[in-house]
């Protein structure tokens, strides 16, 4: 029997790096943008948002909870190169860019999937590492082969080689984005040239994936249980097409489960989550979850994967091991030893992210470099030390020596 699906949705994310000193321009180019406004977190309306997140962590993410309605009204007023200069103090921005219309998008002429991209955010750090997202929906396929499919494809879509006629046939049929082409332009309009983010070695052609899938309850239940439908999931977590025949191990993916209906899988490809109607949850609640809390819980263990990437790099450069080391500090201080949430699912996911993305052995690496950095100045400050102190000496003894001579010639 085919597995279908009642709900799904995903984000695609495209990790980009604004060059050092740059970064509030960016701010002000977003802000003219006519297409682009600030991301407003209110109480009230993102109330789940706000209880997730501890108040240290939830003023680095959401700065705007703070702002309230007569700051946010004073903030629009400023001077717009003002505005950019404050946002750029903030730890965290988020834009929203919006389209006309929601985008239709077509995979392949014939027979081809059918999506609609939902919502466009950019969310940018001050450090400069910053994330475009694009959550999409496909609209009128039940088959998950079609979710499957869908997801592999479209991950490559800013890959150079998406611009041949015979890769996939892929098609973007919109007003806005009539090919591959002119959504690659448009990637580009956003993040700008690749430069910063491959000096770090991140992957700039191929998307992070980020989705939620709920399939019918008749394919998991009480009668039908997960392992009937495992190879699904394993195909699912590792973003590989339906037809896919290459043997992944279930014990590769990194899985965690507080849900009767719903399996969590993390790669280091993406993040997945995939549940069965059999649970009502899992199509009301969860996934306004997995879309709001989770997914920025994983943007910011990404950051911390990067910005710690971008610190290793700069204490190469001995014109910055200075900066670099107070960096690192700040980053430790500020967000590595945080708490984010004290909610059970939430600190689970941030503890299995941080053995995903590897974040305690890259910050180890980092610490061992700050390390050793700080002893070599502190052994050649203490060099300088006793260099000035002799040279000191030396002059006094000199000093008394003449002193000594002149009592002599009297």
């Amino acid at each position: 029997m085919e597995l279908k699906t009642n709900y799904q949705y995903t984000y695609f994310i495209h990790p980009f790096v604004i060059r050092d000193g740059k970064y509030q321009k960016y701010i002000l180019k977003l802000l003219k943008d006519k297409n682009c406004s600030l991301k407003i977190f209110q109480k009230e309306k993102d109330l789940k948002l706000y209880k997730y997140f501890l108040p240290k962590m939830r003023e680095f993410l959401f700065s705007s909870f703070s702002y309230g309605n007569s700051k946010t009204k004073r903030l629009e007023e400023l001077p717009i190169e003002t505005r950019a200069a404050l946002l750029a103090k903030n730890p965290c921005n988020i834009f929203e860019y919006t389209m006309k219309k929601d985008i239709q998008g077509k995979l392949e002429q014939n027979n081809g999937i059918f999506f609609t991209i939902q919502k466009i955010e950019i969310i940018c750090f001050s450090t400069g590492i910053c994330f475009l997202s694009f959550k999409t929906n496909i609209e009128e396929y039940e088959e998950f082969a079609n979710v499957l499919n869908f997801n592999y494809k479209f991950r490559d879509i800013n890959n150079e080689i998406a611009n041949l006629e015979n890769y996939d046939n892929i098609r973007i049929q919109t007003d806005s984005f009539a090919d591959t082409k002119t959504f690659q332009d448009f990637i580009y309009e956003i993040a700008g040239p690749n430069t910063e983010a491959t000096k770090l070695n991140i992957e700039t052609e191929r998307f992070l994936t980020y989705s939620y899938v709920c399939v019918n309850q008749d394919a998991w239940n009480s009668n039908h249980h997960f392992d009937e439908i495992k190879y699904q999931f394993i195909k699912y977590a590792n973003i590989l097409p339906a037809d896919s025949s290459r043997d992944y191990e279930y014990e590769k993916i990194e899985t965690f489960s507080k849900w009767k209906y719903a399996k969590l899988g993390l790669t280091k490809l993406g993040m997945t989550l995939f549940s069965s109607s059999s649970d009502m949850n899992n199509y009301t609640i969860l996934p306004e979850e997995y879309e709001n809390q989770y997914f920025y819980t994983y943007i910011l263990n990404l950051d911390k994967k990067i910005y710690l990437k971008k610190i290793e790099l700069e204490f190469k450069d001995i014109k910055k091991i200075k900066k670099a080391r107070k960096k690192f500090v700040e980053f430790t201080k500020n967000l590595w030893i945080q708490e984010i949430t004290e909610d059970e699912t939430g600190s689970l996911l941030n503890h299995k992210l941080q053995e995903v993305f590897e974040l305690d052995k890259l910050y180890s690496e980092v610490k061992n470099k700050y390390d050793i950095l700080y002893k070599e100045l502190n052994i050649e400050k203490e060099k300088k030390t006793s260099i000035s102190i002799a040279v000191v000496l030396m002059i006094s003894l000199v000093l008394n020596v003449l002193n000594f001579m002149v009592l002599m010639s009297k």
